[in-house]
């Protein structure tokens, strides 16, 4: 069986997982008479520190809640470079909300300074900036953890000018576990928050979006505009309870996996890898040929990569592969370079 390092989401779900979604009760959520995810949007926005939380199949979905809801058309929001949500969401925010995006820094990173830049001025010709979008950890700079520090000072930059500010936090729970702060400490700066249940935990399927009643409510509505209104959704809901509950803590094993990873790949000829990057479970690393010909030559032997670009080549580290696998799969990497550098 390969050992599959493309993503975090390709997880199965354990026999604990099925024997909970097998026994969820369910009720009809479009009612809000679904007591299993009732559950779980409690306990979610009480992890959060938040006041109310709603379940949505995806990340992509969540995310663009959280724009739709808090912006108008014509407006812009301000990310980070390569952000999840303009990169990798289908061109959602133009095609559903109308709005475009300005990058402020570079890496996906930035600070309070680089936003005041990035903000335009008020005009009645120029974009009116209503919202700001951080990513914790950042996906595309290789699972960075954004230091609270910073996103603290992004969100007092944006109340000073009447800007909300998102938190695109898909990978929070391995922000948290990187940086020993809880989910209300790195949440609290937020209007909104995004967290996914299948990246990291293990779940089958299903994100939320996190914040105050009012913007829930709100959310709420868009929600079952994009057909997001689910009926008996408990059995989605049990299997994401499960994975809060039980598979946080072993993150750690992750991003300690991921590590190795990284230092044994980092030796090879032709590879370019920041081993201060690698923060959480995901190693991203550049080489001189082609990320394609790597990924394709390591899938025959056994290894799933990702291509994040011509150079780029993602491994992302989860509770499916062990540390032996990890071991035997960089080994192989490595060997790879070394016999052809990529």
């Amino acid at each position: 069986m390969a050992i599959d390092l493309r993503s975090d989401t390709v997880t199965q779900p354990s026999a604990a997982m099925r024997e909970a979604i097998a026994k969820a009760s369910v009720g009809d959520d479009v009612y809000g008479e679904d007591p299993t995810l009732n559950e779980l949007q409690r306990e979610v926005a009480e992890l959060l520190g938040k006041e109310a939380a709603l379940f949505v199949p995806s990340g992509t979905m969540s995310n663009q809640l959280a724009i739709m809801a808090q912006t108008e058309r014509g407006d812009e929001v301000v990310i980070g470079e390569r952000a999840h949500c303009a990169w990798f969401e289908s061109g959602a925010a133009a095609a559903l909300s109308g709005v475009q995006f300005a990058t402020a820094g570079r890496g996906g990173l930035f600070d309070a300074a680089t936003l005041e830049e990035a903000i335009k001025p008020t005009s009645y010709y120029l974009p009116r900036t209503s919202l700001v979008s951080v990513e914790n950890t950042h996906n595309a700079s290789g699972g960075r953890v954004f230091p609270l520090t910073d996103v603290q000072a992004i969100a007092e930059t944006a109340r000073g000018r009447g800007l909300k500010l998102h938190l695109d936090g898909a990978r929070l729970w391995n922000a948290s576990v990187a940086s020993g702060l809880s989910l209300a400490e790195l949440a609290a700066p937020a209007d909104s928050v995004s967290v996914c249940f299948s990246k990291g935990l293990g779940a089958p399927v299903g994100s939320a979006l996190v914040g105050s009643k009012a913007l829930i409510e709100r959310a709420r509505r868009l929600r079952k505009m994009l057909g997001g209104g689910m009926r008996q959704a408990g059995i989605l809901a049990a299997g994401a309870l499960h994975a809060l509950r039980n598979n946080r803590a072993r993150l750690v094993d992750d991003h300690r996996h991921a590590r190795f990873f990284a230092e044994t790949v980092a030796g090879a000829p032709g590879v370019t890898l920041d081993l201060e990057s690698v923060q959480t479970n995901i190693v991203l690393f550049q080489v001189q040929g082609s990320a394609d010909a790597l990924c394709r030559r390591a899938a025959d032997q056994g290894v799933l990569l990702s291509a994040m670009g011509a150079r780029s080549v993602r491994a992302v580290t989860h509770l499916d592969v062990s540390f032996d696998e990890v071991k035997n799969a960089a080994g192989l990497v490595a060997d790879l370079l070394r016999q052809e550098p990529a």
